[in-house]
């Protein structure tokens, strides 16, 4: 995806946003919130492969979060195989063994 077409969807987005229907507003942002739903799963599986494909690579955690667009921890969460909201992150292991 181009920056281009990252830049049209951020605008449709804008435009949920500026519905003066307030109604309609809600209506419109829960359609949008329900799909995205249903797409979270897969782009969170292909981000995860290529997390894990770029490290098997050799690449560095740093060079993989900018690689990927997102930060170091979240890099360093989906090594450890944790997916959660934040609230329940795995406790670093005691295994000397264990990079994470």
């Amino acid at each position: 995806m181009s920056d281009e077409e990252v830049r049209q969807v951020s605008e449709a987005l804008d435009a949920v946003e500026q519905i003066d229907d307030l109604e309609a507003r809600v209506r419109a942002k829960s359609q949008v919130m329900a799909e995205q739903v249903k797409r979270n799963k897969t782009w969170q599986q292909e981000r995860r492969d290529l997390v894990f494909s770029l490290r098997a690579d050799g690449k560095s955690f740093r060079k993989i979060a900018e690689r990927v667009g997102t930060s170091l921890a979240t890099v360093q969460d989906i090594l450890r195989g944790y997916s959660g909201s934040g609230s329940h992150r795995p406790r670093k292991s005691q295994d000397p063994e264990d990079p994470a």
